[in-house]
């Protein structure tokens, strides 16, 4: 529980609670209906008190807290990373770990997932989608792979970088590219990839 209930949140403070609500439900401790009853209540938010009450009833351990800083290093890779949003923006940027498939279901919500200083732990990552009026972003390191096939559009656009005919070549480089395939349903929304830039090296 914060020691300043009355404080103004921020989009961070709402951020952490729907993370911590996301991995409470994935863990069985939390119904459908509850977390999407305490979502709508932690995007709706004022106060850091009102926040703290929707997981006054989980452990301490569920997800990163109130007041929480950013840690330097990568927290444990799960195996799926649920995004179940509606409005706003959900990120992921920096030294994050990338789980072996991420589902994302979202209306009117953009989803930003940066993966060009991310910890990547595996070849492929699978994105299944089930968005509405949103857009998926990916900056994917200059090897990224984007496979786009298996995703059905509905007045949709997909937007991606990059000379085609390295998508399939592995390329020259020494390193192995991360694979993304995304699936599943886009509606009235955008697929964008911008490519990160080679850091150049220092002489």
């Amino acid at each position: 529980m914060t020691d300043q209930p009355d404080l103004r949140a921020s989009h961070a403070d709402r951020d952490r609670v729907v993370e911590t609500l996301r991995i409470a439900a994935g863990d069985g401790r939390l119904s459908a209906e509850e977390l999407d009853a305490r979502l709508e209540s932690a995007l709706t938010a004022r106060t850091l008190g009102q926040l703290a009450e929707l997981t006054s009833d989980l452990p301490a351990d569920t997800g990163p807290g109130l007041g929480t800083l950013p840690v330097t290093g990568a927290p444990p890779a799960r195996d799926v990373l649920v995004i179940d949003q509606v409005g706003g923006q959900f990120t992921r940027i920096g030294g994050w770990t990338v789980p072996g498939r991420i589902e994302v279901r979202s209306k009117m919500c953009d989803v930003l997932l940066d993966f060009s200083a991310a910890v990547i732990t595996r070849d492929v990552l699978r994105i299944d989608c089930d968005m509405r009026l949103g857009k998926l972003i990916i900056v994917g390191g200059p090897d990224a792979e984007i496979d786009t096939d298996g995703l059905t559009l509905a007045f949709a656009q997909v937007r991606l970088r990059g000379d085609r005919r390295n998508r399939h070549d592995m390329g020259r480089g020494a390193t192995q590219p991360l694979r993304i395939e995304i699936t599943g349903t886009l509606k009235y929304g955008k697929v964008i990839e911008r490519r990160a830039r080679r850091r150049r090296s220092a002489r």
